[in-house]
């Protein structure tokens, strides 16, 4: 008889739970702005929330935005849904973070978004219902007058990391320039455009740059990454000028700019001219193991007498390098050739550069491959006549 009771008594509280007769405590959504009394500048970011509390049970449900006009915007990951307790009262919430971004001054309306819930009644029927969140205005002040591209940021880092040292290179070589950027608050297209990266004397490759975007609770954070392939065009050393970047400090606002300092790109430490002294110690030379060092030594020392004949002066190594067919490295391109593998005919062009010493022939041979390599317009390269050329060059200035 108790138990009886019990239901009689429950029973009519259920079926009004799960009634078609909807009561406005029931089921509430609602829009947030963080800071709320800060006043943004056109294309800064303003981080909202869209919040559901809900008291009954949801079969089915989908969050409807409006039109957002004058922002841009971008959702902030999935939405959340978590079991609290409010009074009491065992309530289901449901939040949508966005980033919106003003894309004008004045006071603009944030529209009123719509949740559309599947409910079920009495007879356990489902039936739509839906629910709106109040419009909220938001004031938009003018940009402060700034020159150039207009970068509202929250947080920003910069890196500026290099392959290599770039004051410590070897004859020839090249060393690629990576600056990463991460910036809290922006979207990818609000970075600025990769910038012009000058030099008195140098070549200067830029690679295509990449943009990533991580979106967090905080809003989203955009990496970019600028490259540039920098090599010397003389013998000595360049400088590569500063790079500067302006910005909008969303935190203290105020406007301010970030600049890289310049960076010389050398040759080993040689502030002259590159000798051929200085090579040895940028790189060991090349040896051969075995049987293949005999067979050289006797090479050497017939063509030596014959030359000691004819009234010539050898000097070891030196008749070795005339005669290719003996040389390993020059083995290296012709097979690199054949194959055309334009980065194994790079290294072994290099290679063969750090023991015969620097020659300004060769390293305008090397110049011409590199550009080649980088240069958009070239079609075809003659690997063939590439190698050719650069074993006749002298070996050294």
């Amino acid at each position: 008889m108790r138990w009886v009771l019990i239901l009689w008594l429950i029973w009519p509280m259920a079926a009004f739970a799960q009634s078609k007769t909807v009561l406005p405590s029931e089921l509430e959504l609602s829009l947030s702005i963080d800071d709320a009394d800060a006043m943004p500048v056109v294309r800064e970011m303003v981080l909202i929330t869209i919040r559901g509390v809900f008291r009954r049970h949801i079969t089915r449900e989908m969050l409807l935005q409006p039109d957002l006009e004058g922002f841009s915007w971008a959702q902030l990951g999935p939405d959340h849904w978590t079991d609290e307790r409010i009074d009491g009262q065992q309530v289901k919430v449901f939040e949508r973070r966005m980033a919106i971004y003003p894309d004008r001054a004045g006071t603009l309306t944030i529209g009123a978004f719509t949740h559309r819930l599947t409910l079920t009644d009495e007879g356990d029927d489902w039936f739509e219902h839906d629910i709106q969140s109040e419009p909220v205005s938001l004031s938009v002040s003018e940009a402060p007058a700034h020159d150039g591209w207009w970068f509202p940021v929250r947080r920003l880092k910069i890196a500026d990391d290099w392959s290599n040292a770039p004051d410590q290179l070897t004859p020839g070589e090249g060393v690629l320039r990576v600056v990463r950027i991460e910036a809290l608050g922006v979207t990818p297209e609000m970075i600025p455009p990769m910038p012009e990266l000058k030099s008195p004397s140098a070549m200067i490759f830029p690679h295509p740059e990449k943009r990533l975007v991580e979106l967090t609770a905080e809003g989203p954070v955009t990496y970019a990454f600028w490259r540039w392939t920098i090599r010397p065009s003389n013998d000595t050393s360049t400088i590569v000028e500063p790079l500067s970047l302006s910005f909008f400090d969303t935190i203290n606002r105020d406007l301010r700019e970030v600049t890289i300092s310049a960076q010389r790109v050398a040759y080993g430490s040689a502030t002259g001219p590159a000798s051929r002294t200085a090579v040895p110690g940028i790189g060991a030379p090349s040896r051969l193991p075995g049987w293949p060092v005999a067979l050289i030594a006797a090479v050497v020392f017939v063509v030596g007498i014959v030359a000691g004949l004819d009234g010539r002066s050898v000097i070891g190594l030196q008749v070795l390098h005339r005669f290719a067919v003996f040389d390993p490295l020059a083995w290296r391109m012709w097979r690199s050739a054949r194959v055309q593998d334009l980065a194994a005919i790079r290294r072994a062009s290099v290679d063969m550069m750090r023991r015969d010493g620097p020659s300004k022939e060769r390293a305008a041979l090397l110049a011409d491959l590199d550009q080649s390599v980088f240069d958009p317009h070239t079609i075809t390269f003659n690997h063939k006549d590439y190698v050719a050329r650069f074993l006749k060059a002298s070996t050294a200035d």
